[in-house]
């Protein structure tokens, strides 16, 4: 506090803006910082299928279960485990063909075939596994390590240890979140390094961020309001210091200001190339939405901000998956395959961690919703115990598949990789110490992965 008395009283001489840009370097929680390891990623694009993607179909296949489709199988869990849909156990075979693609023979389906054009640029893990069958609390481990509770958010945390290259952006955005705050909330770390929640703009009316538009239109004045109103602010932060409420309000009105000016020309991908929207579906009935959030993920990136979100839902297929799974394919594929591609393109992959995964996946057996459907008619279960996840760049091995699952494809026999162990890797490669990423509250050191986590090699 005294360090920030002495720059606003020594800077007077140099303006408003001045004032605010030094006490701004020497206060800010959002300043960038160097990592703690040599780091392989600067950024991270999470692109998160909301639902849960259905892996037997997408990505592991079954020959035993494709053999007794639609015949009782023995119960592979536990039957004294209450689970909704397992009271026939019919094997419900894969949807489609999944084939070897490219040069690694990644196993893909046909139900993806821009994924599969990058299959081997990505590395496909086919025995992640977490800790809750159902979407809330299997969402929020996710996203912040946790199934209860309110904890900060990957995001958070990645803003946390290494802050933002771009002082004109949040450090960390999410596009189209759940409606659920706790997936991109900063819990008990400082609230400016919660996700800023943008809307993707359909037209040039709508604001991609609430609340955001300047209505002065004199941005002297609007400066000079800032100024009077944050004196008074910091003025009350002194008599309750550490109020994180208070900082956090500080913190977004002076980076709101910033946004104004940074934003409006950001959000406005007219400037893209027509083979560039072509690519990633820009304009198409099936994927406009999903494409749009996708190319705005590149342009936050490649802008500097450090962790960007994208959510993308539609995968809860309890019934009729066999109807529902190409629709949902069909709206992402093309978006998160040209992802890839266009940071390729542009030399960012390299430095840019993507993570495509839902909360968990589906069961090999089949849910019959109203107890007389065809099988034809059925959907999947909610299966924690694996599912399948993709990554690329950012120092990740292309083309490489990792874990095997059983004949049921239910339980991982080799490659395990929990949710905690995702998240030590995910911050390995920015060069950050999961467990060393550390924030006191409440009388000890809290960290993303808990006591738990080691980073996969």
């Amino acid at each position: 506090h005294s360090r920030r008395a002495w720059l606003q009283n020594t800077a007077c001489g140099f303006g408003a803006l001045a004032v605010h840009d030094l006490v701004q370097a020497a206060s800010s929680p959002l300043a960038m910082r160097s990592p703690q390891l040599p780091a392989k990623a600067k950024r991270v694009i999470f692109l998160f299928m909301s639902g849960g993607p259905s892996q037997p179909d997408l990505f592991d296949p079954k020959s035993y279960i494709k053999r007794m489709h639609g015949q009782t199988i023995s119960a592979p869990i536990n039957t004294n485990e209450l689970r909704v849909g397992t009271d026939k156990f019919l094997a419900l075979a894969t949807h489609g063909e999944v084939r070897p693609r490219g040069q690694s023979g990644m196993m893909i389906s046909d139900l993806l075939p821009h994924t599969a054009s990058i299959a081997d640029e990505i590395c496909l893990l086919r025995a992640m596994h977490s800790d809750n069958n159902q979407h809330q609390p299997a969402a929020l481990q996710f996203h912040t390590g946790i199934t209860a509770d309110v904890r900060p958010s990957l995001g958070s945390w990645v803003s946390y240890g290494l802050g933002t290259e771009n002082q004109n952006l949040p450090s960390f955005i999410t596009i189209h979140p759940d409606s659920d705050t706790r997936l991109y909330g900063s819990g008990f770390l400082p609230a400016a390094h919660q996700g800023t929640k943008v809307t993707v703009p359909q037209d040039a009316k709508q604001s991609p961020i609430d609340y955001l538009a300047d209505i002065s239109g004199d941005a002297k004045s609007q400066r000079a309001r800032i100024d009077f109103t944050q004196r008074m602010n910091r003025r009350l932060l002194d008599q309750a210091p550490g109020d994180a409420r208070m900082e956090g309000m500080i913190e977004s009105m002076e980076i709101a200001f910033r946004m104004q000016t940074a934003t409006p020309e950001l959000m406005d991908i007219s400037s893209e190339s027509e083979a560039t929207k072509k690519l990633y579906g820009v304009g198409s009935k099936e994927c406009d939405k999903n494409a749009r959030a996708c190319l705005l993920a590149r342009r936050l990136s490649e802008a500097g901000v450090r962790f960007v979100q994208v959510t993308m839902g539609g995968w809860d297929h309890h019934g009729d998956i066999r109807s529902a799974l190409p629709k949902s394919c069909t709206g992402t594929d093309q978006p998160c395959a040209a992802l890839i591609k266009d940071l390729k393109s542009r030399g960012l992959l390299e430095d840019t961690l993507v993570i495509w995964s839902g909360e968990f996946g589906r069961t090999p057996w089949s849910q019959d919703l109203s107890g007389t459907s065809p099988i034809e008619k059925h959907g999947r279960e909610h299966q924690p115990e694996s599912f399948c996840t993709w990554m690329a760049g950012g120092g990740i091995k292309p083309g490489l598949t990792h874990g095997e699952t059983d004949d049921f494809g239910f339980r991982p026999i080799s490659g395990k990789v929990h949710l905690h162990d995702l998240h030590a890797t995910i911050l390995h490669q920015l060069g950050l110490d999961h467990e060393k990423l550390t924030c006191r509250h409440l009388g000890r050191d809290y960290r993303l992965t808990d006591v738990h986590g080691n980073v996969v090699k």
